[in-house]
């Protein structure tokens, strides 16, 4: 899927799609209330209430630049906590590099911030060593993320994460850490969106006139919009995730902004009543 925003151009690379099975990371979200939205139906969720979301790549192309906004879950990794995210064989990088985008060709990978299904690809096995999968790319991490992962991965599988989806760019000499706010080019600012994770980042881009945003992990899904205060059980901070959600909407509400989630597809957010709506 491709999208425009002025003169930049954003197209979709999915790794892995879902429809159901999602009460893990949602667990407030039942069939019997997400059928109570029905503007959800039928691009963000089933007739009978099951949430579509995916996991995906984003490559923004900017006059100058290409992006590779957050990198899933990549290929032969162990000690995930979902079996399905085990020692993976997909042909991820094929299907980049068939929609025009081989990894050479990568100059900047941002992710949003560290977590198990946003930094995978970001390597690849090659002799039994954990490499840069994007050769060429600088990899922007916020400052705030890196640090309290470093500080935290003590959990089994957050610190196989990072240590074969971190630490290797960090040897490697290719991450850049940076600022939660910094202007990343012309048309790209990061906005800090923490609570999700402390140093989560979303994206602002702005391009001839039109204006996009591209929420991370703020919201796993649409759902969030219209129950401000149904947090991910990844949260770190549950109460916090949830102002953090209402400011952002609220910003970018009843705009032309096209606004692209972490894992769901391309809407418009609409005020209602007290919430949001997310409008195709």
């Amino acid at each position: 899927m491709r999208w425009t925003v002025g003169r930049v151009q954003i197209t979709k690379i999915v790794e892995l799609e879902t429809v159901g099975s999602t009460r893990f990371i949602l667990p407030l979200a039942s069939n019997e209330e997400i059928r109570k939205l029905p503007w959800l139906i039928p691009d963000f969720a089933t007739e009978e209430g099951r949430l579509k979301m995916s996991i995906h790549a984003l490559v923004v192309e900017t006059p100058t630049r290409r992006i590779v906004v957050d990198t899933g879950l990549g290929n032969d990794k162990e000690g995930r906590n979902v079996p399905t995210w085990n020692n993976r064989k997909t042909p991820f990088l094929e299907t980049m590099t068939a929609a025009g985008f081989p990894p050479d060709s990568i100059d900047t990978v941002l992710c949003t911030h560290l977590h198990v299904d946003h930094v995978g690809w970001n390597t690849r096995i090659e002799g039994g060593q954990w490499v840069p999968t994007f050769e060429n790319a600088r990899y922007v991490f916020g400052s705030t993320e890196d640090e309290y992962w470093r500080d935290h991965s003590v959990e089994p599988d957050k610190a196989a994460v990072f240590h074969d989806s971190v630490k290797p760019i960090m040897d490697a000499g290719k991450a850049e850490l940076v600022a939660s706010d910094i202007r990343l080019c012309e048309e790209i600012t990061l906005i800090p969106t923490p609570a999700h994770s402390p140093g989560h980042l979303s994206v602002h881009i702005k391009s001839a006139g039109e204006e996009g945003l591209l929420t991370g992990d703020d919201a796993h899904h649409p759902c969030q919009m219209a129950h401000l205060d149904w947090s991910s059980t990844a949260d770190s901070d549950p109460v916090q995730s949830t102002a953090t959600r209402r400011d952002l909407f609220a910003r970018f509400a009843d705009r032309p902004v096209l606004v692209i989630g972490g894992h769901f597809n391309a809407g418009h957010i609409h005020r209602d009543g007290d919430a949001f709506k997310f409008v195709v």
